[in-house]
């Protein structure tokens, strides 16, 4: 099982990259007089807000427990990149539906192309460097996976959209440079209506499976099925326990909780039993430096059974 991959660096990346190109089409937006290059700067600095809601997320799920949120805030995460789903299937995907029919019964011909290929080459460019960036941090945390299996199965809410939104801003930028170049080559602006609803409806269709994927860790998911069997090999080889009959865990943002019902071998005397305990419970955490909370259930092993586990409860 791989590691994490660092999920801020990867949102500051994108960040860069989505205040740069908002930026290019500001510039294209001034010289031009455009309003749909206006509406696109507008569209770029919403983009740059999902970034900022990212890292407010992962800001918030650093605050220590308190009373009403014993097991901390690591959760907050979920929310937000719950949120930022949401608007990527608003601002970014139904708009973008919404342009492109607009544009598809208004047809207008295109004035100044060169500008708008110029500012959508420049964002290609600008978002390759952002993806190469996630692509790093994912591939750090997604082992032997493919990228399709990373994504099912992370537990990185923020890294996964952002690997959504990534994904989804270079084909989107690459279908509406095609457009562009095919609407002047063929003098057809129908074309540019049709790049901006293929560019809505992948939108969509990324900030639904984003949202699938971010929903399943609001409701609660454990932690990846390879990691816990590995703390579960982990547990049955402590000297301490004789079986382990239940291994339940949680994450929580960066942190998992740890639910554990075994069998321990010495267990006649309440002092050695509570040092056995603490043991197993320190080594756990030194092991897997993700588990912040563990509750441990002990049972005594009968002489006569030899350590058998008994039947999960």
């Amino acid at each position: 099982m791989a590691g994490s991959g660092d999920s801020a660096r990867a949102i500051f990346f994108a960040l860069g990259a989505n205040f740069a190109i908002a930026c290019a089409k500001g510039v294209a937006a001034f010289f031009t007089g455009s309003s749909a290059m206006l509406a696109e700067t507008v569209h770029s600095l919403a983009d740059c807000g999902n970034q900022l809601l990212l890292l407010l997320g992962m800001r918030q799920s650093r605050r220590p427990p308190s009373p009403d949120y014993p097991l901390g805030y690591g959760k907050a995460i979920y929310f937000w990149s719950f949120l930022v789903a949401v608007m990527l299937f608003t601002v970014g995907g139904m708009f973008s539906l919404y342009e492109g029919i607009h544009k598809l019964q208004h047809p207008e011909p295109l004035r100044q192309w060169w500008w708008a290929a110029g500012v959508l080459a420049f964002g290609i460019v600008a978002e390759a460097f952002s993806m190469r960036a996630c692509l790093q941090e994912v591939n750090k945390a997604r082992g032997d996976r493919s990228l399709w299996q990373w994504f099912r199965g992370s537990r990185q809410a923020e890294l996964v959209v952002i690997f959504g939104e990534d994904l989804a801003a270079l084909l989107g930028l690459a279908f509406a440079l095609g457009a562009v170049l095919l609407a002047v080559a063929t003098g057809n602006p129908a074309w540019d209506a049709i790049g901006t609803i293929a560019i809505g409806a992948l939108l969509i269709v990324v900030a639904v499976f984003v949202a699938i994927e971010v929903k399943a860790m609001l409701i609660g998911q454990g932690v990846h099925p390879e990691r816990q069997a590995q703390m579960r090999a982990y547990l049955e080889a402590r000297p301490e326990i004789a079986g382990v009959y239940n291994l339940i865990t949680l994450q929580l943002g960066n942190d998992v909780m740890v639910s554990v019902k075994a069998r321990m071998h010495e267990a006649r005397d309440a002092a050695a039993l509570l040092r056995q305990i603490n043991a197993v419970e320190q080594a756990m955490q030194a092991q897997f430096p993700e588990v912040r909370w563990s509750f441990f259930e002990p049972d005594i092993a009968d002489d006569d059974t030899h350590g058998s586990p008994a039947p999960a409860e």
